[in-house]
C-alpha cells in the first residue's frame, strides 16, 4: 500500500535534533513515500549527523534564510537533486536572547528586526526561492506557536509568530492561483533545541499540565509531524490560509 506522499518531493528546514518536529516530519514523509531534501544553518554537519537516523539517506544543503545568495542558488541545487518540488516545510525561528525571557519592554529594535526576519519574513523568502520548482502547485507548511495569546517568557517571539501567521494568510491569497496551498501547524510546546533557547520555558510549558484537554507530552513531537505530513499530502486539496492546532486542544480552553 503506497503512502500519502508517494511521488512527492519535499524540502524540509529545521532538522536540528532527533527531538525536532522537523525531524519527525522528515521521517514520516519518507515513510509515506516522499523524496526529501534538508536545509540547515548554521551547522550543516549537525543536521547531516541527525539525518543518518532517517529511514533513507538524504542530502543536506546549507541555507541561511536571511542570505540572498543562499536563497538565490537554492532552486538550482534542489532542482539538480530532486528535479522539482511539491512541498516546503518552514520550521525556522530565532530571536536574540534579549528578545526573550521577560525582557519585552526593553528589547531594542535591532533584536526585534532579527526575530521578524528569521521567524516570519523567511516564510515568504524561502517559498519564493522554491517557487520556480513548484510548477504543478504544491503545499507550504510552517510551524507556529499560537499567537492569539501573550505567553510567559515568549516575549518578541509572540509578535514574530503573529507576523508569521499573517504572512501565511497573504501567501495563501497570492499563491492560490498557482495551486500552491499555504498552511501552518500550531503545535504545543516540545522540548526541542528551539525551546531550550527560551529562558523560563518550563513556566510556559507548565500551562499544558493543567489546561490541555488531551494529555500533552513535551517529549513527543510526532503528532505535530503527522500534522505537517497531512497538510503536505493531497488529502487537504482545498485548504489554504489555515492554522491547524496540534496542541492537545488547549487553544479551545479558557481559564
Amino acid at each position: 500500500m503506497s503512502g500519502i506522499l508517494e511521488g512527492k518531493r519535499v524540502l524540509i528546514t529545521g532538522v536540528l535534533m532527533e527531538s525536532s518536529i522537523a525531524f519527525h516530519a522528515a521521517k514520516l514523509a519518507q515513510e509515506q513515500g516522499a523524496e526529501i531534501i534538508l536545509t540547515a544553518f548554521p551547522r550543516p554537519t549537525l543536521t547531516e549527523r541527525i539525518a543518518r537516523k532517517l529511514p533513507k539517506p538524504t542530502k543536506v544543503i546549507e541555507l541561511d534564510v536571511t542570505n540572498d545568495e543562499h536563497l538565490g542558488r537554492l532552486a538550482d541545487i534542489v532542482g539538480e537533486e530532486l528535479g522539482g518540488l511539491d512541498g516546503v516545510v518552514h520550521s525556522i525561528g530565532f530571536a536574540p536572547q534579549d528578545a526573550l525571557g521577560g525582557n519585552f519592554l526593553n528589547t531594542p529594535f535591532e533584536s526585534v528586526a532579527t526575530a521578524m526576519h528569521v521567524s516570519a519574513y523567511s516564510l515568504k523568502s524561502l517559498t519564493m526561492a522554491c517557487l520556480p520548482l513548484m510548477q504543478n502547485g504544491g503545499s507550504v507548511v510552517g510551524l507556529t506557536f499560537d499567537a492569539q495569546f501573550a505567553w510567559p517568557q515568549y516575549d518578541w517571539m509572540g509578535p514574530a509568530k503573529a507576523a508569521l501567521e499573517a504572512t501565511s494568510r497573504y501567501m495563501a491569497r497570492d499563491l492560490g492561483k498557482q495551486n500552491i496551498r499555504c498552511n501552518l501547524i500550531s503545535a504545543g510546546p516540545i522540548g526541542s533545541m528551539a525551546a531550550k533557547s527560551i529562558p523560563g520555558f518550563g513556566e510556559l510549558a507548565s500551562v499544558w499540565d493543567s489546561r490541555s484537554p488531551l494529555e500533552w507530552d513535551l517529549k513527543d513531537p510526532e503528532p505535530a509531524g503527522r500534522g505537517i505530513v497531512a497538510l503536505l499530502s493531497d488529502w487537504f486539496p482545498k485548504t489554504t490560509g489555515e492554522i491547524i492546532h496540534v496542541d492537545g486542544g488547549l487553544h479551545a480552553i479558557g481559564a
